[in-house]
């Protein structure tokens, strides 16, 4: 009787496949995370015969076929083949095709069915089809000179909201074109859809409006740049001229490829207030009889200077300002600004006042919403929607169709959801990249805040005081990264990365898909990826933090140290040195007396990972 035998083989046959799908299922690490994965036996082999097909009855798969025939050439040695799809089926073959027969999922959502023959990517638009080609692009090796052999999988994704976004400030800082693009490319990657481009704001006007030329001759220039912190004193200045802007040719051909990405590019224009570098050419839009004159600002923050509201020749300058940016941007929303509009220049305008009167506006918030609404109109001629930051709310008189982006907190949100009013949830205190992700005393300079890879991670843009009804409104999410004391591209890649990652997976995913522990061991794969790419990223994640805990049987003082990352190697000391992997390897936590100073750091691969952090132990520790 053979019988235990055969069982055995049958169990360990079973054992087997099923230790050999948990492999497979760790060779790749898909950001953000898929609403459905399905690990398959085989995988698909990549090579120089492969073949790339797409369904020509959208001229855009053919532009998404070429985009991943020049992706896949430094894996394959030359440009892949893109044909037209036929109805006979082949071999060695990636496809890309359109159906209506895809229930449940919307218009950016696909599939993906990968076996040793084929990969097959279908959607109902061509932006499915883009997307279903980010995550394949995840799926391949890191180094190009490893055989790419893709793991047989069966995906189905879509997203959980249509406003993925990333707003980039270009007023404080500039960045190039070519930057600009390939920041654009860093959304993409990671299907976010939506790049908000602050283009003019106190310390410089960015964009070539052909009516008003002063706005980019002086507008666009200032002297110097404050380098040290707000409350720094005395106040510390570079010595370096600092501007640009980007010509109407430049701003078409920048448009354009983000198209290409389906990235809608949405550009802020700031109004009634940030508006120093416009009132620098500019001057008479101020308020008062002889207003100015103005320079465009050398130090960061808020100032008085605003747009006159009682003065027509403003709304008349605005309305050819936007005529030429309507015809820019053929995205349907264009941003206003709105926000941290100072009131006291309009207090003492006689101008201001008058329209106050006329208009039968009892204080000068309602004057902000009158403001924010006569444009609002001049861009529904134009066929466009207004977003602003939440302050266009103010008077309660706000049209609409406006979508309300809100940054101070979800209170914003909150209240224009409650209004019927489309929101995109931005707070500061989860979703802006430009604040502090690691030990400040660690990290560099920044304005303020402090938003690690996990509280960003963690962010639930639904907020709860909404009902089934009032959800609706909100469409989406957004990080922001203001440039103050962001100087250049790389220190931008530093302040975006990870945390882009983990804004994504926010965006995208349905909350019962999200994962930290998961999330943190795909990261490990996405800091290899970015070093693959040469982005510079942030460590912060690996930095060792400390939290003084009573042991359980015990009840003395026991030290826990921490990080961002998965499964970490930890090294401490306790004599004040910096640690190696020959000092104390962190397994639990320890028994510490009062007076010691430790030192952490995390490995990786015989690497250290980040910065070391310290912590001294006190008597009011104890």
């Amino acid at each position: 009787m053979n019988t235990p035998k055969i069982l055995f083989v049958a169990v360990f046959i079973f054992i087997n496949s099923a230790i050999k799908a948990q492999l497979q299922s760790r060779q790749f690490s898909i950001i953000p995370e898929p609403e459905f994965v399905k690990v398959m036996p085989g995988n698909f082999k990549l090579n120089s015969a492969t073949i790339i097909l797409y369904d020509d009855r959208n001229a855009q798969l053919k532009f998404i076929s070429d985009q991943l025939s020049e992706k896949l050439k430094a894996y394959t040695g030359n440009k892949l083949p893109v044909k037209k799809l036929t109805a006979a089926g082949g071999k060695n073959q990636i496809v890309f095709k359109l159906s209506d027969k895809l229930p449940g999922l919307g218009v950016e959502g696909y599939t993906m069915n990968v076996n040793s023959g084929s990969i097959v990517i279908t959607a109902k638009q061509p932006q499915g089809c883009f997307y279903g080609m980010q995550t394949l692009l995840q799926l391949l090796p890191l180094d190009p000179k490893e055989e790419a052999s893709i793991p047989a999988l069966q995906i189905q994704d879509q997203p959980r909201f249509s406003w993925r976004g990333s707003m980039l400030d270009v007023s404080r800082h500039f960045y190039t074109v070519e930057q600009v693009k390939q920041y654009i490319d860093f959304l993409a990657a990671y299907k976010l859809n939506t790049f908000h481009w602050h283009l003019t704001d106190n310390q410089g006007w960015r964009i070539e409006i052909k009516k008003y030329p002063l706005l980019t001759s002086i507008g666009a220039w200032r002297k110097r740049s404050l380098i040290g912190h707000f409350e720094e004193q005395p106040e510390r200045f570079d010595a370096t001229p600092h501007g640009g802007f980007y010509t109407q040719e430049e701003i078409k051909d920048i448009v354009a490829y983000a198209q290409r990405k389906y990235v809608t590019v949405v550009p802020e224009i700031d109004l009634p207030g940030h508006c120093t570098s416009a009132l620098a050419g500019y001057p008479e839009l101020g308020c008062g009889e002889n207003p100015g004159p103005f320079e465009v600002k050398d130090k960061w923050g808020v100032f008085d200077d605003v747009y006159c509201a009682g003065k027509e020749n403003t709304f008349k300058f605005l309305e050819d300002v936007f005529t030429e940016v309507a015809t820019l941007f053929p995205g349907k929303v264009i941003h206003i600004g709105g926000d941290e509009c100072r009131k006291t220049n309009w207090k003492s305008c006689t101008y201001c006042q008058a329209r106050m009167k006329k208009e039968g506006l009892k204080d000068e918030h309602e004057l902000q919403g009158y403001f924010v609404n006569r444009i609002a109109q001049v861009l529904k001629a134009k066929n466009k929607r207004i977003i602003g930051w939440d302050e266009i709310l103010e008077g309660d008189q706000l049209r609409p169709d406006a979508l309300v982006m809100s940054w101070r907190g979800t209170t914003g949100g909150v209240t224009a959801a409650k209004k019927h009013h489309d929101v995109v949830m931005t707070p500061t205190t989860y979703l802006y990249l430009d604040y502090y992700q690691g030990a400040p005393y660690l990290e560099p300079l920044t304005i303020d805040g402090f938003n690690t890879l996990e509280r960003v991670y963690n962010y639930e843009p639904i907020p709860s005081a909404l009902n089934a009804e009032e959800v609706k409104y909100i469409k989406g999410v957004q990080g922001n990264i203001w440039t103050e004391f962001i100087p250049d591209f790389n220190h931008l890649q530093y302040m975006a990365f990870p945390r882009l990652s983990a804004l994504a997976e926010v965006a995208w995913s349905a909350p019962e898909k999200k994962n930290w522990e998961k999330f943190k061991l795909k990261m490990e794969t996405e800091y290899n990826r970015y070093e693959a790419q040469g982005i510079n990223y942030s460590k912060s994640a690996y930095q060792v933090s400390f939290e003084m805990v009573d042991g359980a049987r015990t009840q003395k003082a026991q030290m826990v140290l921490k990080t961002q990352s998965y499964n970490p190697d930890i090294y401490y000391t306790l004599d004040g040195t910096e640690p190696s992997q020959n000092a104390n390897k962190y397994v639990g936590p320890f028994n510490v007396n009062p007076n010691v100073k430790i030192k952490a750091a995390t490995f990786k691969n015989g690497i250290k990972m980040g910065q070391t952090t310290d912590y001294e132990v006190t008597k009011q520790d104890r």
